[in-house]
């Protein structure tokens, strides 16, 4: 399981925290990562600069269609848009909130997480799940508390680095592959192959009007999304270096094969 989306650690933690909930309705495998928010649903992601209260997670469609060419152009008002989301993921230097996420199989876990750029992240599961995810700026680790083991990935070949670059130029920095907005949402998709293992792709959600980040889709190889919506945002607290200290003494690391 582990070797099998090294480029979509979300993914794998997600599969983890399935055995740990009870599951909703199966999704099932997405194929593309175009999405129109106006064709899904809305709940709890109004368009209020400060939301306290869990939202529901946006799940893609699973009809959504593929880009048909690799050779995407975009109009004026896209080029701006994502000219936009560049620069508010730029100015982020540290982000904290609590996420609700939901796997490939549909089972939703929740938890807190806090970001520090550049390129370190902390995402704590509530129990009963015994995960967490650690990025110390080069290394990204999955770790099981219950086990004591943690699986080891470079950052570099997660497409969470994206989130937790210093600056960033989307679309000079990243293959955009869709920029899609109506009244509530903004959305970009990111597409990114990898001889070994296979195209994944980042789909980033901002509300329309208060241009903050919503949620995320991470699609792994095979098709299969997890989806991280994420509220409760606040970007002035100062966090503690040792919070993404990975530890490979009290959890032996063992390479994802």
């Amino acid at each position: 399981m582990v070797a099998a989306v090294a480029t979509c650690v979300l993914t794998l933690a997600a599969s983890h925290a399935a055995a740990q909930t009870t599951p909703v309705p199966k999704s099932g495998p997405k194929g593309g990562a175009q999405l129109s928010a106006s064709d899904e649903q809305r709940g709890g992601q109004g368009p209020a600069t400060t939301q306290t209260t869990p939202p529901n997670p946006i799940i893609p469609d699973p009809r959504r269609n593929v880009p048909a060419s690799i050779f995407t152009s975009f109009d004026a008002n896209q080029k701006a848009i994502a000219g936009k989301v560049s620069a508010y993921l730029s100015s982020l230097q540290t982000l904290v909130g609590n996420f609700v996420q939901v796997g490939p199989d549909g089972s939703k876990t929740k938890g807190d997480f806090y970001i520090q750029k550049p390129g370190k992240v902390r995402f704590e599961y509530d129990p009963p799940t015994p995960i967490d995810i650690i990025a110390d700026g080069s290394s990204l680790v999955v770790r099981d508390r219950k086990l004591a083991t943690q699986d080891v990935y470079p950052l570099s070949q997660t497409p969470l680095r994206y989130l937790l670059s210093d600056r960033i130029d989307l679309l000079k920095d990243t293959n955009v592959i869709a920029v899609a907005s109506d009244d509530l949402y903004v959305t970009i998709t990111i597409e990114e192959k990898q001889a070994l293992i296979g195209t994944s792709r980042l789909m980033l959600m901002l509300g329309a009007k208060d241009g903050q980040l919503k949620q995320w889709t991470v699609t792994d190889p095979q098709g299969y999304d997890t989806t991280i919506a994420v509220y409760n945002l606040d970007t002035t607290k100062k966090l503690d270096p040792a919070m993404f200290k990975i530890d490979f003494t009290t959890y032996p690391s063992t390479p994802p094969g």
